[in-house]
């Protein structure tokens, strides 16, 4: 028997993360301290994104990963904390300042041997990198997503997973006539992902949107 009572979106996330498996302690510390002192907190994935991440990163039985845009480095340790201990995860960013805060507590996990950060532009730190990669998660430039993804598809293994950040785009993706050039960009890129056909895809209204694509 179905219901018509609505339930807010708030309670229906809280009850879900109840029911999943928590973040480790230092992953925990990690988004308290972000959101105390760092500006822009707001960009953390948070526990169901992470906790989505690493469940794909298990099932998929990844061993390499690259990261596309680290900010304070929460989606890479928790993401790390699911490889196995040969395991190697390569996160890219731009920003010094919010990197010094990922390794601080990347350095308090065991985990955090496994996390490689290239600092500079990603388009050109991409083009430089050599051997393939089992997982790859996006979540930088929105503008940049359609090049992101051209440059890393090339580097993903036969199976292997994309996902990628903010392809809802809290909502503006309905109406994107009336959005600004972010918008545009995350709407051309998820009409391209659709247009793909040597791909497998599923937008997942998870926090903001994160569209999971398997390589065929």
């Amino acid at each position: 028997m179905s219901t018509n009572e609505q339930y807010p979106k708030e309670q229906i996330e809280e009850y879900c993360r109840a029911h999943s498996t928590p973040p480790s302690k230092t992953v925990d510390a990690l988004e308290a301290f972000t959101k105390a002192n760092v500006a822009g907190s707001q960009m953390l994935i948070g526990p169901l994104g992470s906790g989505l991440l690493k469940t794909l990163v298990r099932a998929s039985h990844a061993k390499r990963i690259l990261e596309v845009g680290c900010y304070t480095g929460y989606s890479a340790l928790n993401m790390a904390e699911a490889l196995p201990e040969n395991g190697e995860l390569i996160s890219l960013d731009v920003n010094p300042e919010t990197s010094a805060v990922a390794k601080k507590f990347w350095e308090q996990s065991p985990h955090g041997k496994k996390i490689k950060l290239m600092l500079g532009p990603a388009i050109e730190t991409i083009a430089k990198l050599d051997g393939k990669f089992d997982f790859i998660f996006i979540d930088a430039d929105k503008r940049n997503y359609i090049r992101y993804f051209e440059l890393c598809w090339p580097l993903l293994t036969s199976g292997g997973v994309v996902a990628i950040d903010n392809c809802l785009w809290d909502g503006k993706v309905l109406k994107p006539e009336t959005g600004d050039e972010t918008t545009q960009a995350i709407v051309r890129f998820n009409e391209m992902i659709k247009s793909r056909t040597d791909l497998h895809s599923c937008l997942i209204p998870i926090r903001d949107g994160i569209f999971v694509i398997t390589k065929l």
